[in-house]
């Protein structure tokens, strides 16, 4: 099974401190790397993550707050100096696009690769991303400006091939790939070996779902169901629900009752408010309700 990882760069919300970094992720999926929300202080946990700055593909950004994306126009700066040539592709609501091009027009003028940008709309579940091993698909979410979330989705793999018949059948490596697209082995004698008794069943797709700043949403289970790892806000604990209503986030509660509903495997959760110095008070108020439940930290790796 090829990797598919979660590497968590920073999980601190809005205001910055010496504990967390701002919001970023990066979700490594079958050799492809994709990142989620560019805060400031990105490419310093980038280096000490040792994530390759040139295999980044993508960024998708969930909305235009700072912590969000103040670090997507410092790393397009860096991946110029570092050469780079392929396109940088970066997801976002469309007025993140006058402020990019701006930037790029005074900090970016000769670079040697194209940017890329993809309008995306917070407001409907879409597929904005779609190559043969992935799609990404917008969660709309409810924040004090338009913000969706992220839903990786791995396509279904192809059967295992299974060594001892291809042996025992004397079957040659060129053809291998066909058997595994569904072609039957036939023998000299002109019996026909089914493919499905030269494989075994390919490992299920898996899913991870990144919910950025959000309040509780009572229906957002139905888009992340059954999802294999769930990343959900948590900024506050139920002793500041209010600030949490008023803020548009969401409490560790809230982010477990959201995983209960969905039946997801995994939570995991962050964007802590900087008024909380002791974060074991999130687990303990969120494994109450979802038992699953991890802090996330930065340069920690989630595996699915």
């Amino acid at each position: 099974m090829l990797p598919f990882k979660i590497h968590i760069l920073g999980c601190g919300s809005a205001l910055p401190t010496l504990k967390h970094y701002a919001s970023s992720q990066v979700v490594e999926i079958r050799n492809k790397m994709f990142m989620i929300d560019c805060g400031e202080g990105t490419q310093l946990q980038l280096r000490r993550s040792k994530t390759s700055f040139s295999k980044i593909t993508a960024i998708f950004i969930s909305h235009l707050h700072g912590d969000h994306c103040f670090g997507v126009i410092g790393m397009i700066s860096t991946l110029g100096l570092l050469g780079r040539t392929a396109p940088l592709h970066i997801y976002a609501h469309e007025d993140f696009k006058k402020i990019l091009n701006e930037e790029m027009e005074v900090f970016c003028n000769s670079l040697g690769f194209e940017v890329v940008f993809h309008k995306v709309d917070p407001t409907v579940v879409d597929i904005v991303y779609d190559d043969r091993s992935v799609t990404v698909t917008t969660i709309p979410l409810d924040h004090r400006i338009p913000c969706c979330g992220y839903l990786f989705h791995e396509k279904q793999a192809l059967p295992h091939i299974r060594p001892d018949m291809i042996q025992f059948y004397n079957i040659p490596t060129c053809y291998i790939n066909n058997i595994k697209n569904g072609a039957d082995w036939q023998l000299d004698d002109g019996t026909v070996i089914p493919h499905t008794r030269l494989t075994t069943p390919a490992d299920a797709p898996r899913k991870y779902a990144y919910c950025s700043d959000t309040k509780y949403m009572p229906g957002l289970h139905k888009i992340v169901e059954g999802v294999d790892l769930l990343y959900h806000e948590a900024t506050y604990c139920n002793d500041n629900k209010e600030l949490a209503e008023a803020y548009h986030h969401s409490t560790a509660a809230q982010a477990a009752t959201v995983a209960r509903d969905a039946h997801v495997k995994r939570l995991i959760i962050g964007h802590y408010s900087s008024r909380y110095q002791d974060e074991s008070r999130f687990l303990e108020e969120a494994r109450e309700i979802f038992a699953n439940t991890e802090l996330t930290d930065e340069m920690e790796v989630f595996e699915i």
